[in-house]
C-alpha cells in the first residue's frame, strides 16, 4: 500500500505529521509535559496524628509520663493550649484531611455503620480535595502509615470497592490498618498499599508503633534515594493509645507502680504541674470529679483492693504505650538528621479526640466485652477475672481498656471524655515544630483552633494553593482557616471565631469564648435536654454553668447550633436507639449465603466473615477424610478477644469457644478413621447465647450450653480454614503448635448461615419501625 503523505523535508521540524504528535514535534525543541514540582527547598511535612490521647497525656502539658521527645519538640516549636478537633476518631481524621466540618465531609460518626444520610455516608465525599491529594498533585511524595479509619466496614475486603482507601483518597504507599483498631502485638489484618498482607504469625517481638515507624522510615528513604531534593508529606497515624491497651514490656515495667495512688492524686498532680509549666490559665479551676449520669467516676478511696489493683495496672500499660509514641518520634527524628533533613521538614503531632470512656466503670481486659456491655448489658462483667490476668496484661493474650477516671484524668483540667461535646472531648495536644521555617522556639499559643484549620495553615506555610473545584466539580466551602501568623506571632487573633460539635446526640456550639453544650441520656426527647452555658475565656474548664444568668446568650448559640447543624448535614440527630448502627443497605443482606471455604484461601475478612454468624443461627458442616494422626486446625473465626475454633488433636475432635476471654473448650471425643463429616450447629438460646452442638457424621458427640454471643465488633479477625493465624482462639493451643496447620485431607468448609435471633438488632429495628418511636 502506497502513503498519499509526502515524506517531510528531514532538515525541517516535524510539520508533515497531523494530529498530537504532529503538533509535539512541531517545533525545534523537544517537549515534555512537566511533572508536579514543589517549590525549590520545599519542606518536608509530617502530620503526626495520636489515637485517643487526651489534653494532660504528654509531658509538656502536665503529665507524668516521660514524654522527652515530644517536649522537645514543644520546646523548640510553638505549643497550642486551645486546639479543639471532633470528639471522636473518623470524624477528626475527615477534618483534618479536607478542611470541612465532619458531617460535611460525610464522617459524622466512626466508620462503622451505613445508615444512608449523607453526614453519615463514612467515607470522605467525592468533591473534596485531601491533604495527600494537595500535596501530590503540587510535587509532594505523599506517604501514609497507620490507622485510616476513613471507608465503611463493608468495603474493607477484597472485594472492595476501594474508592475510599487511601491510595484513592491521594496517597501514593500506605501501610497500616483500614479498621479503628487493632493488636499491637498480633495485628488482625495489615493492608500495604492497595491489599492486604496474608501473615500466618507474628514474631513474639513483634509491636505495631514499632513496625509503623520502621515503615514510616522506609518510605521516606525509598523517596530520597530516588530523587535528590523531592519533598515528602507523611501522615503517621498512629494506633495507639486507643484500646487495646497494649506495649512493650519494658515500657510497661517503667511505670510499675506510679499509678497506685489513684486517679484523684495523679489528676491533682497533673493539674499542678499544668499551673506551673503555663498550659492553663492561672485561675482554672479543677472541677469536682464528673458525677453527671452514665460518666460518674468514683471516688479510688472508695473502691476494693481488687479494683485498685486492676485499675492501676491498666494505666501503667496506658503510660508504656504514650511512652512508645515518643519513641517513633525519637527515632523519625534521628534519622531525619541523619539524612539532613531535620531542619526542613515542619512536624505537626496532635489527637484525634480527648481521652476515652469507653472502657466504663471499671475497665475490662477484654476490649470488645466492654464495647457490647455498651450497647446492650448482659451481666459479662467480670473484675475477679480481669485481676486473675493482671500479669499477662499488656501482651497479646488480654485486649484492655482504662476505667472512665482514668480518661477523667487523661482530660485535666476538663470536662467529660472522648464522644461528649464538652471541652474534654475535643481539646488536644497540638505542637508545630520547623527549625528553618519558625523562629519562635517554646512559645505557647492560646487561640482558640479547630482542625479543619490544619489544611489552609499548612497550606499557607508551604506555598500551596488550594483549588476550589475538582474533576470539574465546585468544592464545598472551607470551614477552616490558616492560623499561621499566630505561629510567629503570640498576638495574633484567633481565625476560627465559632464552631459547632455534635456526636452521638452531644451537641455544642462555641462563639468567640462562650460555649454552650449539652450531655445528651439515650432515648430522652431533645426538646426537653439542659443545655450548660459556659464563658470559656474566664473559665476554660467549664466549671460554673452559666445558662440561668444569661439566657439570651444560651438562646443565641442553640439558634447557631441549629444553623450551623443544618448547613452542614448533621441530621437526624442520634436519638440513642442504635437505628444508626444498624440501618444498613439491603444489598449487604446477600453475603449471609451458604459459604464454602477451602484451605489456602487467605483470611476472610472480619466483616465479610461476621455476616455469616452475626446475630442468628448458624452451622458449619466440614468436609474431610480423617486418617489416623492427622490433626491440626480445622476452622478458626476470631482471636484472643473473642471466637471459636474446631481442631482435631490426638485423635479427638475439640470445639473452643473464647467468650471475650473467657475459654469454653468442648472434648468431643476420638473421631473414627475414614470420617469425611464433622460439624458445628450454634443455635440462638436468647438473653443473647448461642447453645452448640457439635456432630461427627451427622451425629450430635458432644454439646455446649449459654455461649455468649459475639458481636459489637467480635470475632475481630475473619475465618482461616486449615489453620489459624495471627492472634489465635486458644492460646493454649497457640502456645503448643502455633497457627496448627491441618495436616490430613481437608476438602472445604461451609458456612451456612440460618434465622435471625429473636433479640437480633435487625428485628428490632423492624419493632422500631413499626411503632414509630422517636424522640424530638
Amino acid at each position: 500500500m502506497t502513503s498519499t503523505q509526502s515524506n517531510p523535508d528531514p532538515t525541517q521540524p516535524y510539520a508533515g505529521f497531523e494530529g498530537s504528535v504532529g503538533r509535539i514535534f512541531s517545533t525545534s525543541e523537544p517537549w515534555w509535559p512537566q511533572p508536579p514540582t514543589a517549590a525549590e527547598k520545599a519542606p518536608n511535612i509530617i502530620v503526626m496524628l495520636a489515637d485517643d490521647l487526651g489534653f494532660a497525656d504528654l509531658g509538656c502539658y502536665g503529665s507524668e509520663i516521660d514524654t522527652p521527645e515530644l517536649d522537645a519538640l514543644a520546646a523548640n516549636g510553638v505549643r497550642y493550649t486551645n486546639f479543639h478537633v471532633n470528639p471522636m476518631c473518623s470524624p477528626t481524621r475527615a477534618s483534618m484531611l479536607t478542611g470541612l466540618n465532619h458531617h460535611l465531609a460525610g464522617m459524622g460518626h466512626v466508620a462503622h455503620s451505613d445508615p444512608g444520610f449523607p453526614g453519615y455516608a463514612h467515607e470522605i465525599r467525592d468533591n473534596a480535595v485531601t491533604m495527600a491529594e494537595l500535596y501530590r498533585d503540587n510535587g509532594w511524595a505523599s506517604l501514609m502509615v497507620g490507622k485510616w479509619h476513613l471507608c465503611k466496614d463493608a468495603n474493607l475486603s477484597e472485594a472492595g470497592p476501594r474508592h475510599s482507601w487511601p491510595l484513592q483518597k491521594g496517597f501514593e504507599r500506605y501501610y497500616g490498618i483500614l479498621d479503628g483498631f487493632t493488636n499491637f502485638h498480633q495485628p488482625h489484618r495489615l493492608y500495604e498499599d492497595n491489599h492486604a498482607i496474608n501473615t500466618d504469625q507474628y514474631p513474639d517481638d513483634y509491636y505495631f508503633t514499632d513496625d509503623l515507624t520502621d515503615q514510616a522510615i522506609t518510605m521516606i528513604d525509598e523517596v530520597r534515594s530516588s530523587h535528590p531534593t523531592k519533598p515528602f508529606f507523611l501522615y503517621y497515624a498512629h494506633g495507639a493509645v486507643h484500646a487495646p491497651l497494649q506495649a512493650k514490656p519494658a515500657d510497661m515495667e517503667k511505670y510499675r507502680g506510679m499509678y497506685d495512688d489513684g486517679w484523684d492524686a495523679i489528676r491533682q498532680q497533673r493539674y499542678e504541674r499544668q499551673l506551673e509549666i503555663g498550659v492553663i490559665p492561672d485561675d482554672t479551676v479543677l472541677p469536682l470529679r464528673n458525677t453527671e449520669e452514665r460518666h460518674a467516676v468514683s471516688a479510688w478511696d472508695d473502691l476494693t483492693v481488687v479494683q485498685q489493683e486492676t485499675f492501676a495496672r491498666y494505666m501503667e500499660i496506658f503510660a508504656g504505650m504514650v511512652d512508645s509514641i515518643d519513641q517513633s518520634v525519637g527515632r523519625l527524628r534521628a534519622h531525619l538528621e541523619a539524612m539532613g533533613e531535620w531542619d526542613n521538614t515542619i512536624i505537626v503531632f496532635t489527637s484525634d479526640n480527648g481521652g476515652s470512656r469507653e472502657g466504663q466503670d471499671d475497665g475490662t481486659s477484654q476490649y470488645f466485652r466492654t464495647l457490647l456491655l455498651q450497647a446492650r448489658p448482659a451481666g459479662l462483667e467480670d473484675i475477679d477475672l480481669d485481676h486473675s490476668r493482671l500479669d499477662i496484661m499488656g501482651g497479646p493474650q488480654t485486649l484492655p481498656h482504662y476505667p472512665m477516671g482514668w480518661a477523667m484524668v487523661s482530660n485535666t483540667p476538663l470536662r467529660m471524655y472522648k464522644i461528649n461535646t464538652h471541652q474534654g472531648g475535643h481539646q488536644v495536644p497540638f505542637i508545630v515544630h520547623w527549625p528553618e521555617g519558625l523562629a519562635t522556639k517554646g512559645e505557647i499559643r492560646t487561640q482558640y483552633q479547630h482542625i479543619t484549620d490544619l489544611l489552609p495553615t499548612l497550606a499557607e506555610m508551604t506555598g500551596v494553593d488550594i483549588p476550589s473545584a475538582k474533576d470539574g466539580q465546585a468544592l464545598p466551602a472551607p470551614a477552616g482557616v490558616s492560623f499561621a501568623d499566630s505561629l510567629a506571632d503570640g498576638t495574633a487573633a484567633s481565625t476560627h471565631p465559632e464552631q459547632y460539635y455534635e456526636m452521638i446526640g452531644h451537641r455544642g456550639f462555641y462563639r468567640e469564648g462562650w460555649s454552650a453544650v449539652t450531655l445528651r441520656q439515650p432515648r430522652t426527647a431533645f426538646s426537653e435536654e439542659t443545655w450548660e452555658l459556659h464563658h470559656l475565656a474566664e473559665d476554660p474548664s467549664e466549671s460554673r454553668d452559666l445558662a440561668d444568668e444569661h439566657p439570651e446568650k444560651l438562646a443565641e448559640l442553640q439558634d447557631a447550633f441549629e444553623e450551623a447543624a443544618w448547613a452542614n448535614q448533621v441530621f437526624p440527630l442520634d436519638e440513642g436507639n442504635s437505628v444508626k448502627m444498624i440501618e444498613k443497605p439491603p444489598w449487604d443482606a446477600h453475603l449471609a449465603c451458604d459459604t464454602t471455604l477451602r484451605p489456602g484461601m487467605p483470611t476472610i475478612e472480619r466483616w465479610r466473615a461476621l455476616q455469616l454468624i452475626f446475630s442468628r443461627d448458624w452451622a458449619v458442616d466440614v468436609d474431610l477424610s480423617y486418617e489416623t494422626g492427622d490433626q491440626g486446625m480445622l476452622f478458626a473465626h476470631g482471636d484472643q478477644g473473642g471466637g471459636y475454633a474446631m481442631y482435631i488433636e490426638n485423635g479427638n475432635l475439640v470445639f473452643a469457644f473464647n467468650g471475650y476471654g473467657d475459654m469454653t473448650v468442648v472434648e468431643a471425643g476420638p473421631v473414627p478413621p475414614e470420617t469425611t463429616q464433622v460439624g458445628l450447629s450454634m443455635a440462638s438460646a436468647g438473653e443473647m447465647r448461642w447453645n452448640a452442638d457439635i456432630s461427627i457424621s451427622g451425629e450430635t458427640v458432644a454439646s455446649a450450653e449459654g455461649l455468649p454471643v459475639l458481636m459489637a465488633m467480635a470475632p475481630f479477625e475473619g475465618i482461616d480454614i486449615g489453620i489459624d493465624r495471627r492472634s489465635p482462639v486458644s492460646w493454649v493451643i497457640y502456645e503448643k503448635y502455633g497457627p496448627f496447620p491441618y495436616e490430613g485431607a481437608l476438602y472445604g468448609v461451609t458456612y451456612r448461615p440460618g434465622e435471625l435471633a429473636a433479640d437480633a438488632g435487625l428485628r428490632f429495628l423492624d419493632f422500631l419501625k413499626e411503632s414509630g418511636t422517636k424522640f424530638e
